[in-house]
């Protein structure tokens, strides 16, 4: 059966979930990112492993103090625990789409954790 997007717009970027426990999944969450032209993303450690493959544009990721650039087609695995941030440095939107399972949190620099509602 297909599924529906539910739309959450935070820190500058659109998050498009298809698949989260809202929609009665009970081990996965997949949604569309959508990250907007010059738009940094806030650095983050990861409580659960994500698979981000990059569908359109070139991202540029921190993948714990490693930067490296993705265009179409690269997948980046980021393992649990890491400190992961990705920007758009470009004057294009960047499409990608991301896996993880449910209950995804993420800690800021501040110490501050979000459980994003596509993950949970």
């Amino acid at each position: 059966m297909l599924e529906s997007a539910v739309e959450h717009r935070m820190h500058g970027s659109t998050f498009r979930s298809y698949v989260s426990p809202a929609s009665g999944s009970e081990e996965l969450c997949a949604w569309r990112l959508e990250v907007a032209p010059g738009s940094r993303g806030v650095r983050h450690r990861v409580g659960r492993e994500e698979v981000l493959l990059l569908l359109a544009g070139t991202l540029t990721v921190t993948l714990d103090g490693v930067t490296a650039e993705m265009t179409a087609g690269d997948v980046l695995r980021v393992p649990r625990g890491a400190e992961f941030g990705a920007d758009n440095n470009t004057a294009d939107p960047v499409e990608a789409w991301v896996t993880t399972s449910v209950g995804l949190q993420a800690t800021l620099p501040d110490g501050t954790v979000i459980s994003p509602p596509w993950a949970n």
